[in-house]
């Protein structure tokens, strides 16, 4: 049996995020939405997503497959559910597709494939489901996402000791991975919501950390930083100042002080010193964000939204955002003053205009950001930006 997360309808609704990766490798959580899948299926995925995306995130098609809403987060209950289907039948939960077993290839892409399961038998799953439907989820599933994935990743496990000198409430809700140090002087609140602490990270001396939280595996928390949950740190990301509320996917670095508050940084982003970005407006009223879908405005139903910024996008020193603002793919922000709410993929400035960031210049820098963590952009990947820069260039 083949597992394949397609993504659903509702993907552009999760831009920018989705400009650079299908639906299931979004994170929320301690997990991506697709390790959270294969460790309840017990079983690796593959991916059917955009063309231009497949390269990157190819399918695995067999004669025998089972394809997976990727938007869906993945329980213990719905992976045995999905594993009784028979074959030309599909699980949902109201209008919600969850799963369809389709013992055939899927030379079909989005619009072929709901047709070709459309007609398929239902099977109406009555226990509890929720997904990503908009790009505020990500932050604001977050807190239940955590506190469900502490259980997940750690249910039979033994944690690592505590060190001495670090001041702990709620020791219970605590698990420490492998090679985590976490310096004297910490503190770390546990009593309000699960903390996680990954493989080989470091909690530098001075931390203040508030649960639910998730320190991901290599992070870096620099000294005297401040985390209120519900916080994830991404893989690889390097933090300080004050957070609140945040997602960071993986490999992006806050490293200073400035404030960030109900906000989701995609991968290798990195805010300069004293960036700050406003959740809040002053007359405290519903926050909209700029759809890049729909080229409109949407109200979020929100009184606290902060930043959203996709993969390999950068601020400079003393950078202010506004509530609510979305930056697309690999910006290069700086100014005195707020920039737009909403800042195309491959721009280059700040409150005092914008032009196209050059793509050979935006592939050398992130290049050069990635090469600081022994990695490089594969020429699958450059083919996937320059799809990108290429579409917004017509707009």
């Amino acid at each position: 049996m083949e597992f394949i997360l397609f993504d659903s309808s509702n993907r552009d609704r999760l831009l920018p995020f989705t400009h650079t990766r299908p639906v299931a490798d979004i994170r929320c959580g301690i997990l991506t939405m697709r390790e959270r899948w294969e460790i309840c299926l017990k079983a690796k995925t593959s991916t059917l997503t955009q063309a231009y995306l497949q390269e990157v995130y190819p399918a695995n098609c067999g004669k025998d497959n089972t394809y997976i809403n990727g938007a869906v987060f993945g329980t213990e209950a719905l992976a045995v559910a999905i594993d009784k289907l028979n074959a030309g039948e599909k699980i949902v939960h109201g209008e919600t597709l969850i799963a369809a077993h389709v013992p055939v290839g899927a030379e079909y892409i989005f619009q072929g494939f709901y047709n070709h399961i459309a007609s398929l038998p239902a099977i109406e799953f009555t226990g509890d489901v929720y997904a990503l439907k908009n790009v505020w989820d990500i932050f604001s599933f977050n807190d239940r996402a955590l506190r469900e994935d502490f259980v997940l990743i750690t249910s039979g496990r033994k944690s690592e000791q505590i060190p001495e000198g670090v001041t702990v409430t709620g020791k219970e809700n605590i698990f420490i991975e492998d090679g985590a140090n976490i310096y004297a002087g910490c503190i770390i609140n546990a009593a309000t919501g699960p903390v996680y602490i990954g493989k080989d990270t470091e909690i530098l001396e001075g931390t203040m950390m508030r649960g639910p939280i998730a320190v991901c595996d290599h992070g870096v928390v620099k000294m005297g930083a401040k985390l209120y949950g519900a916080t994830t740190i991404g893989p690889g990301c390097k933090v300080g100042g004050e957070i609140s509320n945040v997602v960071f996917f993986a490999n992006s670095n806050k490293g200073h002080d400035g404030y960030l508050g109900n906000a989701v940084l995609g991968e290798w982003c990195n805010l300069g010193a004293d960036t700050n970005c406003s959740n809040l407006k002053n007359n405290y009223d519903e926050i909209k964000i700029w759809d890049e879908a729909s080229n409109k405005s949407v109200r979020t139903g929100l009184t606290f939204c902060g930043l959203l910024m996709g993969d390999h996008s950068k601020s400079a020193i003393n950078t202010m955002f506004n509530t609510g603002t979305v930056v697309g793919v690999s910006c290069n922000i700086f100014g005195g003053s707020f920039p737009e709410k909403f800042v195309p993929s491959f721009s280059w400035g700040g409150s005092d205009g914008m032009s196209t960031y050059d793509f050979n210049r935006a592939m050398e820098t992130a290049n050069r950001m990635m090469a600081r963590r022994g990695k490089q952009l594969s020429a699958a990947e450059t083919k996937m930006y320059k799809n990108i820069f290429d579409h917004h260039r017509k707009q």
